[in-house]
């Protein structure tokens, strides 16, 4: 079982693949796109799950995701006819979102959670900000430090920094916050139950499965190593930008 599989087991309760509930999704959206006819881009859309709940909240957005994984793509696909979104107002690119270009701008550039895949936040920032139109918004996700980490929470998921220098480092790189929301404990918390418990409860209903004792394996390591490593430390914001000049 590979990680996009795995991946896939863990996220089926919870589509949004970071540490945000349905509300705050919400909000977060309708800051992003305040006059409901706005043209958006995910880079690294997965799933498709940004585009589509603001797809259907708001009839006259179009939309554009880039991702990697052709199945997520198609997972989009198929989400969008079961919704009724108009095959018009959405366009799936299977593509490095890096190397992604269009011939269009966008008013909203999303990443949330998929820093990594440009090598972190400012080169994510510089990524979107070569598709924002004038006057566009970014919304960017990323983790912070809550306290100082140990050691192993650094060396497991990455060299995050605290939320002040967070915000200061985003500043400096010519952005504005116009909004931002810091995770809660409860959406962290639901997040890893949801994402090791989906993962558990398909290994365990799966037991005759060649890659169920990996899948349950890998379920209990990821529940410990939040428990114990990096629950207390770890912190997730998404912060609502604008370029403050240019």
């Amino acid at each position: 079982m590979n990680r996009e599989q795995i991946s896939g087991l863990a996220h089926a309760n919870h589509p949004i693949k970071s540490p945000l509930d349905d509300d705050s999704v919400r909000q977060l959206l309708e800051r992003g796109v305040p006059r409901g006819g706005e043209r958006i881009l995910d880079l690294g859309c997965g799933g498709g799950e940004w585009l589509l709940r603001a797809l259907t909240a708001h009839p006259h957005v179009h939309a554009e995701g880039v991702d990697i994984s052709e199945d997520a793509l198609r997972q989009a696909r198929e989400a969008a006819s079961r919704l009724g979104v108009q095959a018009t107002r959405l366009a799936l690119h299977h593509q490095e979102a890096a190397n992604f270009r269009s011939a269009h701008s966008f008013d909203l550039v999303l990443s949330v959670g998929a820093t990594h895949a440009f090598g972190g936040l400012l080169p994510t920032l510089a990524a979107a900000r070569k598709h924002l139109a004038p006057g566009g918004r970014v919304l960017i996700g990323e983790g912070f430090w809550e306290r100082e980490p140990s050691q192993e929470a650094v060396e497991m998921l990455g060299d995050f920094t605290d939320l002040a220098t967070t915000v200061d480092r985003v500043v400096a790189d010519g952005w504005t916050p116009v909004h931002g929301h810091v995770s809660t404990r409860r959406e962290l918390d639901d997040y890893e139950w949801a994402c090791w418990g989906s993962l558990a409860s398909w290994a365990l209903d799966h037991p005759a499965h060649p890659d169920s004792s990996q899948a349950l394996e890998t379920a209990t390591t990821r529940r410990t190593e939040w428990l114990r490593v990096y629950r207390d430390t770890w912190g997730f914001v998404s912060l609502i930008l604008r370029q403050t000049s240019g």
